[in-house]
């Protein structure tokens, strides 16, 4: 059965592809959290996800998952754009639920070719590059249809219909 984990492997397979290819170009780092501000639309696939990450964060450390839960509250809709998720620590600039981010976070900064055959990178990333190079680093991550697939699954189990945001998934 193709799963949810499966998912994950392929698209972070592809990232560390595209990573490996694009080498000093590449400057994603743990703490660089340009991409974590602002709100953006998840899948219903990517906020089960998330809601079992921040569940298996609450058995290692409660008080950090709470601490998510409270700043995933506190969100205003629509978020501002220099907003930082609320998944995000405030104080390392990192993911508290890393292991469980959605597709759109695994995907961000190297350049991954989406099925509609765009290539987006961090603006952060490929300073000075030219678009010969930065396509020079592309993968596809071939995963559209396999998401597509599993988030039908997942909205006809749970009833939740269309994209979601990350406070919302993770407010509850």
């Amino acid at each position: 059965m193709r799963s949810d984990e499966a998912l994950v492997q392929i698209v972070d397979a592809a990232f560390a592809e595209a990573a490996r290819r694009s080498g000093a170009w590449l400057v994603c780092r743990p703490g660089c959290a340009q991409c974590c501000l602002g709100e953006f639309a998840i899948t219903q696939l990517d906020a089960v996800r998330l809601r079992r990450g921040l569940a298996e964060l609450a058995e290692r450390d409660a008080e950090r998952a709470e601490r998510v839960r409270q700043r995933a509250r506190a969100i205003v809709a629509p978020m501002a754009d220099d907003e930082p998720c609320p998944a995000l620590d405030p104080e390392t600039g990192t993911c508290d639920v890393y292991a469980a981010r959605p597709i759109t976070c695994r995907a961000f900064g190297p350049p991954l070719r989406c099925e509609s055959g765009d290539v987006g990178v961090c603006e952060l990333c490929y300073e000075g590059a030219t678009d010969d190079q930065i396509a020079a680093c592309a993968v596809d991550a071939d995963s559209e249809e396999l998401e597509a697939e599993l988030v039908r699954e997942v909205e006809e189990r749970t009833g939740g219909r269309g994209e979601t945001t990350v406070a919302q998934a993770l407010a509850s």
